[in-house]
């Protein structure tokens, strides 16, 4: 991992099941809480036809884009179901209620 962390703000300030949106120099990255209190970062538009995910549901771990509903994993960036294509996940972490973001280095997708 790199050493890149950027404090993003604390926990509570993203509701569960919502997002914030983050703008970095690798372009604007959506972070979610889930009702679990996990958090997930991916770029912040749909792989179909580059939705804002910020703006769409979260379900479990997943998102539903707002514009075609097509689900996509948080955990993965890919889409789920009969649906092709995958959205650049982040390293997120949190500490002590804290959320820190690497945005320096974008993790695959998980197949």
């Amino acid at each position: 991992m790199s050493d890149t962390w950027i404090d993003i703000g604390g926990v509570d300030e993203i509701p569960q099941k919502g997002s914030r949106v983050v703008k970095t120099t690798s372009g604007d990255v959506a972070v979610f809480r889930t009702v679990n209190d996990e958090v997930f970062a991916l770029r912040d538009r749909c792989p179909h036809k580059g939705g804002p995910l910020s703006q769409g549901i979260v379900h479990g771990t997943s998102v539903t884009c707002p514009l075609h509903n097509w689900v996509i994993g948080l955990d993965s960036g890919s889409a789920q179901g009969q649906d092709k294509g995958c959205t650049r996940r982040f390293p997120v972490k949190v500490e002590a209620g804290r959320i820190y973001l690497d945005v320096a280095l974008a993790l695959p997708r998980v197949a």
